[in-house]
């Protein structure tokens, strides 16, 4: 389990939130001792605001009007879901608290407190770090990206275990791609006991899928020079047998 937490060139905890608040497509709200589900009801301001879109009945509205302003009466979160089959597909979770403001029939978000909590663990994201965040670029395309790349070419993911430290791969019967940035791809080890995450970073950011696209090749290049890791040439004897 000890490979979970190699994490290198990753981005920046305000800039995680940012990202995994873009691409949630639903938001859990927990006030006034209850608990509601919301599905493709919320936008994001530039600044990391969230804009709630409620029914008129719903109790939101009434703890938004009866809540004291300025004091945190609500928490939202948000979960992070691996677009690829994996074991423990919630890569992540945001919680935001803070209160409710009636805004032009619907329901503005002003945080308090922001924490993101990774398998590595939680952090307090600073609210003024988090307003000047952006998303990461390739937040929307990474589904298609790593969908793709685990559909369509296995083999080029076996080839990225050459990059994996070998200790890594031991007892490893799965390899999937888990998430990709800016910054880099992450794998999942899935083991028959346990799993583990490795980071694959670039050699240097990218900011559009072109250049992406030139960083994954660039990893495949050093892949294709690498030896390959003696635990899969292991596993692929076995399973031939």
């Amino acid at each position: 389990m000890g490979d979970r937490h190699t994490w290198t060139a990753a981005p920046a905890a305000a800039e995680r939130a940012r990202s995994v608040l873009a691409a949630a497509w639903s938001c859990a709200v927990t006030a006034d001792g209850g608990r509601e589900e919301f599905v493709g009801a919320h936008t994001v301001t530039e600044d990391g605001r969230v804009i709630l879109r409620v029914p008129e009945d719903s109790t939101l509205v009434a703890a938004a009007i009866c809540a004291p302003r300025g004091e945190p009466s609500a928490v939202l979160e948000f979960a992070d879901v691996a677009p690829v089959p994996v074991r423990g597909r919630i890569r992540a979770r945001l919680w935001i608290a803070g209160w409710f403001t009636p805004e032009d029939g619907d329901l503005e978000f002003r945080p308090t407190r922001i924490v993101l909590r990774e398998p590595s663990g939680a952090v307090v994201v600073d609210l003024d770090d988090f307003a000047a965040a952006e998303p990461d670029p390739l937040v929307t395309a990474e589904p298609r990206l790593l969908t793709h790349l685990a559909d369509a070419h296995p083999d080029a993911v076996e080839r990225l275990t050459r990059l994996v430290p070998h200790d890594s791969l031991h007892g490893a019967v799965r390899v999937q791609p888990l998430a990709a940035d800016r910054h880099g791809l992450t794998l999942r080890i899935e083991r028959a006991r346990g799993d583990g995450d490795v980071r694959l970073t670039f050699h240097k950011p990218a900011d559009d899928m072109a250049q992406l696209t030139e960083r994954m090749h660039m990893l495949l290049s050093r892949a294709s020079a690498a030896s390959c890791p003696r635990a899969l040439q292991r596993q692929r004897t076995d399973g031939d047998g």
